[in-house]
């Protein structure tokens, strides 16, 4: 798709403008550059909205100032911190994250996406993100607000998507110099367009529509881990958990927790690993 100079400016004054006068300068993240906070507030912000992702990250922080402390703490502790965030393999990645920067990096984090994507469950949004907003380096990827941006504007009449014509857009009108505020100011022009009533990333191809959480597994793994914070806890109990109209799903998720290193089974009990 053609981009005019015109069209460019135009589209980088209204979300800028946007950002200026109505952008959530206020949130904790982006009140830093610290490579490691940053990381933090991506991974717990997916597929999590702001609001209940602010009270877990300025209390993981005191916690776990930075990544030497995280590293160090054995991963019951970890998840007793995530606990009521969801997708608890988040939790995970982040300690695991942790571990491998101390380790391979002395506890200093790379500065390059490419290095970033090494790290254990970073892909290529988390590394731009964190580049981005830590480093404020010129890069270009794609989350669901920012897809609602582009699409909203350059897509009005396309009935499919893919994230490579997003991308080739978002190249287009990129500021250089400029990461940092672009992407803040991007996300919350998104955010504010889906409450205004835009809906179009289900035009996106690839879209795929959120289950509901009641009766989900992700309800049951969520549930046998909120159990084992507590203490080791028998397979007779773990599958219970719901009654016996359940017992299947939860009995189900046992190993499927297990092979993500999640729980482990010793002395005939699952438990938190260490």
């Amino acid at each position: 798709m053609k981009v005019s100079d015109k069209k460019v400016k135009e589209f980088q004054t209204t979300v800028l403008d946007y950002y200026k006068t109505h952008g959530r300068h206020a949130l904790p993240w982006r009140e830093t550059h610290d490579p490691y906070h940053i990381l933090v507030s991506e991974v717990m912000l997916q597929q999590t909205q702001v609001a209940r992702v602010i009270p877990y990250f300025t209390r993981w922080l005191s916690v776990f100032p930075d990544v030497h402390t995280l590293a160090k703490v054995p991963f019951s502790k970890v998840l007793r911190m995530w606990q009521g965030l969801g997708y608890n393999r988040r939790a995970k990645m982040l300690h695991q994250c942790a571990k491998m920067i101390v380790k391979e990096y002395k506890g200093v984090f790379p500065k390059k996406a490419e290095a970033l994507q090494k790290l254990p469950g970073v892909g290529s949004y988390t590394a731009g993100a964190v580049t981005a907003f830590a480093y404020n380096h010129d890069t270009v990827f794609i989350e669901t607000n920012i897809r609602t941006v582009v699409m909203h504007h350059f897509f009005t009449r396309t009935k499919k998507v893919n994230d490579a014509e997003i991308m080739s857009i978002l190249e287009k009108v990129f500021p250089k110099g400029k990461a940092r505020i672009w992407y803040s100011a991007l996300m919350d022009y998104g955010a504010h367009l889906k409450k205004s009533g835009v809906r179009i990333n289900t035009k996106a191809k690839g879209y795929v529509k959120q289950k509901k959480f009641a009766g989900s597994d992700r309800e049951a793994r969520g549930a046998i881990l909120k159990a084992l914070v507590q203490g080791p806890k028998p397979a007779t109990l773990l599958i219970n958990l719901f009654g016996t109209e359940r017992r299947g799903q939860l009995k189900k998720q046992l190993p499927s927790l297990t092979k993500e290193g999640l729980i482990i089974l010793k002395n005939g009990n699952f438990r938190i690993p260490p």
